[in-house]
């Protein structure tokens, strides 16, 4: 897909790999719509991606967990671009904890429910929502193109991240099921499983706590977001990809 003039839609755009890619993908001729719950880091962000010269760049406030929100959010989206072309699924929360702990066999604390739900409900249950209203919009205008899930390294089962890894495993799962479902109608989905990447969070650690978690790295150094942002250009480019992770980790694992 040529990148020029087509309508993106990034979840999470206000900050983070969010941010990052809608300035690297305005900076190749994108439409942006982004979507957040914070205003102002989106105002921020939209800032950033007109200087790259996109041709047009929008902001949205919406509750992806919320059903009605994502509709009316897909319709707005149509009615200002005219068009869908790709969705970058990237708004996702943490709660971490651990499932059970125990000190000298007494229960000290569980993974609450809401917890669990807070965590399923914007990182899986949104996810779905997102792809399911952008798909719709694409095969209704045969807007070729393709839905980007953002998953995690946290997939394959992270200690204290009951919640966070089971709806980062089940939004790739739903790329490759999108990517046998839509692919009739000239649609691809791709998930892309970051590593430790150096976000606000990262970023705002201590110097030396952040050296530690670097040597956990077989390449010794965090990611940088625009090296996320780059496969997300690559995956949107190369009409050939389809229902695969790309895991942008630096060798580490888990």
């Amino acid at each position: 897909m040529k990148l020029e003039n087509k309508t993106i839609v990034i979840t999470g755009g206000g900050r983070g790999l969010g941010a990052a890619m809608a300035i690297r993908l305005a900076s190749q001729g994108c439409n942006i719509a982004l979507v957040d719950l914070d205003e102002a880091t989106m105002a921020k962000t939209k800032a950033q991606c007109e200087m790259q010269g996109s041709s047009k760049v929008r902001t949205y406030v919406a509750n992806v967990a919320v059903e009605a929100e994502v509709v009316k959010l897909f319709d707005e989206i149509v009615s200002e671009f005219q068009a869908v072309h790709g969705l970058v699924n990237n708004a996702g929360i943490m709660r971490d904890a651990l499932t059970l702990k125990y000190k000298e066999g007494e229960l000290i604390s569980k993974m609450t429910l809401d917890q669990w739900q807070m965590v399923i409900d914007v990182n899986l249950t949104g996810v779905f929502l997102c792809g399911r209203e952008a798909a719709a919009r694409m095969i209704e205008l045969d807007c070729k193109g393709c839905i980007i899930n953002i998953s995690s390294i946290s997939r394959h089962g992270n200690m204290g991240q009951l919640n966070y890894s089971a709806s980062k495993a089940g939004v790739q799962a739903m790329a490759v099921v999108w990517s046998k479902e839509f692919a009739r109608y000239g649609l691809r989905s791709v998930s892309i499983a970051p590593g430790l990447i150096g976000t606000e969070m990262i970023m705002a650690m201590k110097p030396e706590a952040r050296e530690k978690l670097a040597k956990s790295i077989p390449l010794q150094r965090v990611g940088d977001p625009d090296e996320v942002a780059k496969t997300a250009q690559f995956i949107f480019e190369n009409d050939y990809v389809n229902g695969r992770c790309f895991e942008i980790d630096g060798g580490l694992r888990f």
